[in-house]
């Protein structure tokens, strides 16, 4: 006799998850389990390639080697969390109608829907992983000089991925470290004005009165002046460093995204979660960070997505006029200078560097718009309701 309070079995699924890609192309997500198994293959023979430099790098005193290392072993101890936490959702979820979904929940689906901006975020993910693994995928140090005369302005080849340049230096490993400095550059400068113009324009959006006057002004003065030969002034005053641009950049850019922020707490402040929070005596500042800028932070994901993409081009801009990062110290947009008297003769030297900081750029742009799409309030809405 059929017990009918019989305990089910235990899926299979979940422990083959351990191996990524296998539960999900078992339940019948080929595309994504497809990408977790070759995701994982890579991060595999990536360890097996370099497992040399990956063992060497545990004893050598190079932080950034040792980070490197440490990196691979998280993105593969990340990707089988990954598929066993995915898997479990899934078979969770299997046969259930899902109703009253969020609207972070609804504008994820809605981004998945756009490969262009699916597509830019793979893209944008490994130029930094790429950039964070350079100290084990280089096979040369991006700064040696070697016979100059043996191995100036070589082709690409097997040997030298990208070719060399008029010192003999391999580009492939100096693209690699100019990603480094160039997207990192890009991200902090980005994450320090997001950050400052965001708690500005709320502080003075929520107050008024006096204080937005006065702090207004501020930004209108600071808009006014030309935020570019501001920038040619600082880097002429200070030594131009990574650090140097980060600051300059970042301090440069916050008054767009204090303006734009305004805007939106002024049409949240005197709504009623806000009325809610004032009355049982929240204080202003928890009000602002708790509840305001939470809910007007859609459309600055979408603003950060192409002010990454402003700050690397404009520290590529600078690097090309020689007020950036300086030789030896590679970023694209010296590699892309120091191709430009010789384009037709060695046209790899500027190519690649400037090929990745295009594919970057557009990636930025796209994923802008991925973003734009994926949080406008009345398709989440329609969706939501």
């Amino acid at each position: 006799m059929r017990r009918e309070n019989a305990e089910p079995r235990r899926s299979p699924h979940r422990l083959r998850a351990f191996v990524p890609g296998l539960g999900h192309l078992a339940l019948g997500h080929t595309g994504r389990g497809v990408r977790l198994m070759l995701f994982s293959v890579a991060t595999i023979f990536l360890v097996v390639w370099r497992w040399d430099r990956f063992i060497d790098a545990f004893s050598t005193p190079f932080l950034d080697r040792w980070l490197a290392s440490i990196f691979l072993i998280l993105m593969l101890a990340g990707v089988i969390w990954y598929s066993l936490r995915d898997v479990g959702r899934i078979q969770q979820s299997a046969g259930e109608e899902r109703r009253g979904k969020s609207p972070w929940a609804v504008a994820m689906r809605r981004f998945r829907e756009n490969r262009l901006a699916v597509y830019s975020i793979y893209i944008i993910i490994l130029f930094y992983a790429l950039a964070i693994l350079a100290p084990i995928l280089t096979p040369y140090d991006p700064a040696a000089i070697p016979d100059v005369m043996a191995n100036r302005y070589l082709p690409p080849s097997g040997d030298h991925l990208f070719g060399t340049d008029e010192f003999g230096r391999d580009l492939f490993s100096r693209a690699l470290y100019g990603a480094r400095v160039s997207l990192s550059i890009g991200l902090l400068a980005m994450i320090i004005a997001k950050t400052i113009g965001t708690l500005y324009g709320s502080v003075a959006a929520y107050f008024g009165g006096t204080v937005d006057n006065v702090l207004m002004r501020i930004v209108d003065v600071w808009i006014a002046f030309p935020t570019f030969y501001l920038m040619l002034m600082l880097v002429g005053v200070f030594e131009a460093n990574i650090v140097v641009l980060v600051l300059i950049l970042g301090l440069t850019a916050w008054p767009g995204t204090a303006r734009f922020i305004r805007g939106e707490i002024l049409s949240l402040k005197n709504q009623a979660f806000t009325e809610s929070a004032r009355a049982i005596g929240l204080p202003a500042h928890l009000i602002i960070v708790r509840h305001l800028i939470p809910s007007a932070l859609s459309p600055v994901l979408v603003t950060a997505a192409l002010a990454v993409a402003g700050m690397i081009g404009a520290e590529a801009g600078l690097s090309y006029l020689g007020l950036g990062i300086r030789p030896p110290t590679p970023s694209w947009g010296n590699m892309v200078a120091a191709g430009k008297d010789n384009l037709l003769n060695a046209w790899w030297v500027a190519f690649f560097p400037g090929g990745l900081l295009t594919l970057t750029l557009i990636s930025f742009s796209l994923l802008a718009d991925g973003l734009r799409d994926a949080l406008d309030p009345k398709a989440l809405m329609q969706k939501y309701v």
